[in-house]
């Protein structure tokens, strides 16, 4: 198990709460990811290592049938992104028999499940080489390494340079990091996700799908939609298939309305 507790309020209860879960789960091992510099707003300190163990902290998973090297100690917040596990399932029907590229891929996990649910191939891009890396070693414990293939770029580059060369995908999946923290960065945030689906909508086949994410809290349902009404400015015609937001383990409190952060829409460029 992985645990991260960056509130100081949650932090207190830390060992209750190991304790509780130790008790009723009995896992292998606990490995603390609290590395995380926000715990210095909460005047916490920061730090990392085992709670139970040791053990190997490259653990495998598996998610809707897809296997995962998952890097506890040094992957990004705990390793893996489980909030968009019901979404990766949705897109079965957009990638069938189809050619997909999946954007900030990080290691793989949209890429994947698109080649497990019958893509034709796969590209997955990514700036960082360690996780190029990774996502290519996922590819492979799936049996998907000759279908689903992995590029360390930058992402709007690389979409751009596609344009430029008249490269195009049947499915393209866009799901970024968080562009903006706070709430003075939110008009930087607006014009990248505009440029990444602007330039995506460009290079979708007619008919084909943008499955496209933000997980920024400051960029509400709102703001999002209406930001790819104007990405679509790119003179083609695009509706909306369906929208969604996080896996029901991710809770949405009303009276916290930043818990209900996550926006993804899937689109067909008609």
């Amino acid at each position: 198990m992985v645990v991260q507790t960056l509130a100081l309020g949650m932090d207190r209860f830390k060992k209750e709460i190991v304790d509780i879960l130790d008790d009723i789960i009995k896992p292998r091992g606990i490995y603390e990811r609290n590395d995380v510099p926000v715990r210095q707003l909460e005047g916490l300190e920061i730090q990392k290592g085992f709670l139970k163990g040791p053990f190997d902290t490259l653990v495998e998973m598996t998610e809707n049938g897809v296997k995962f090297l998952v890097d506890v100690e040094n992957g990004q917040k705990t390793g893996f992104f489980l909030d968009q596990k019901e979404n990766r399932a949705a897109i079965a029907p957009f990638v069938k028999g189809v050619k997909v590229l999946d954007c900030f891929t990080y290691t793989g996990s949209f890429a994947l499940h698109a080649g497990l649910f019958g893509a034709d191939s796969v590209l997955g891009i990514d700036i960082s080489e360690h996780a190029v890396k990774c996502a290519a070693k996922n590819a492979e414990i799936n049996g998907l390494d000759t279908v689903v293939k992995f590029q360390a770029a930058n992402t709007f580059d690389i979409l751009r340079e596609f344009y430029d060369k008249g490269e195009t995908f049947d499915t393209i999946v866009l799901d970024p990091p968080a562009f903006t923290k706070t709430k003075n960065a939110v008009q930087g945030a607006i014009r990248g996700y505009k440029e990444i689906n602007l330039r995506a909508m460009k290079i979708i086949k007619r008919g084909g799908y943008l499955i496209t994410c933000s997980c920024s809290q400051h960029v509400d349902s709102e703001l999002f939609m209406d930001i790819l009404y104007d990405a679509a400015d790119s003179r083609r015609k695009v509706r909306v298939a369906e929208y969604r937001s996080q896996a029901k383990d991710h809770p949405v409190l009303l009276a916290s309305p930043e818990t209900g952060y996550l926006k993804c829409a899937i689109l067909q460029v008609v």
